[in-house]
């Protein structure tokens, strides 16, 4: 199997130590400094001042409880791109996001939406090349966390259905409401690009995937938002005008 290639810019990333300022979290104490993630040792180095002299403390990974990273700059408006169908000309920031943020916390969420603007594009490969490169180092962002939905988005549409499933099946069983909430999602969204606009297939979708986000996980906003937004396209496509509305009218 061919060496990601996104994963080796990452290991490059990692390897030039980019620090991010920030706090890092653990049970015992707080530390606000320029934070780096030290993949040799897979932990987090924070450099600080104190009076005249840098000093540096060193977390293992286990022991962090919450990275507090200010939002990237130029962000926002890459997401908006990525939303509005204007992926490509989000790319760059998007890349460099992910490369300078790599194990803190925003490299996982702009990601995502860099993943998706590779789909958008039609190099859903490359895509997938971007999730695979953060959860080599993380296993769990298969199944839970913001580059899931993202990554299970390219494996659809390069027809890896068997990894799919597998991941699938954790996020339900993985206690995580958000992950469950994004696996139905999901499932709705395969059920849809394997029968497209037949009425029957597109009330299965509603039924099995959308509707039960919608009407289920009123605590998970962002999820909840998304399904009820899928939902209003398929009442379209049923030609249930009204209805649609109605749920877009929930998302404002």
């Amino acid at each position: 199997m061919r060496k990601s290639l996104f994963a080796i810019a990452l290991a490059a990333a990692a390897a030039e130590a980019l620090a991010v300022q920030g706090t890092i979290v653990t049970d015992a104490t707080s530390m606000t400094g320029d934070i780096v993630y030290q993949r040799r040792t897979n932990s987090y180095e924070v450099s600080y001042k104190k009076g005249n002299t840098i000093l540096k403390a060193e977390y293992p990974l286990g022991e962090v409880v919450r990275l507090d990273i200010p939002k990237p700059a130029g962000f926002d408006k890459a997401v908006e791109a990525v939303n509005n169908g204007q992926g490509a000309s989000a790319l760059p920031t998007l890349n460099k996001i992910v490369k300078e943020y790599y194990m803190l916390n925003w490299d996982k969420t702009a990601g995502r939406y860099l993943a998706l603007a590779y789909v958008a594009a039609g190099q859903a490969q490359q895509g997938l090349d971007v999730c695979q490169g953060i959860i080599n180092a993380d296993k769990t962002a298969a199944y839970t966390g913001p580059i899931a939905p993202a990554y299970w988005t390219c494996l659809m549409k390069l027809g890896k259905t068997d990894v799919l499933q597998r991941n699938l099946d954790k996020a339900a069983s993985s206690g995580d409401r958000a992950a469950s909430a994004a696996a139905l999602i999901m499932r709705g969204d395969m059920i849809m690009d394997a029968g497209g606009d037949k009425p029957d297939n597109v009330k299965q979708a509603l039924r099995d995937g959308y509707l039960r986000v919608a009407l289920m996980y009123g605590d998970c906003p962002d999820e909840r938002r998304e399904a009820l937004l899928k939902a209003a396209g398929c009442f379209d496509k049923l030609g249930q005008a009204s209805r649609a509305e109605r749920l877009r009218a929930q998302t404002k």
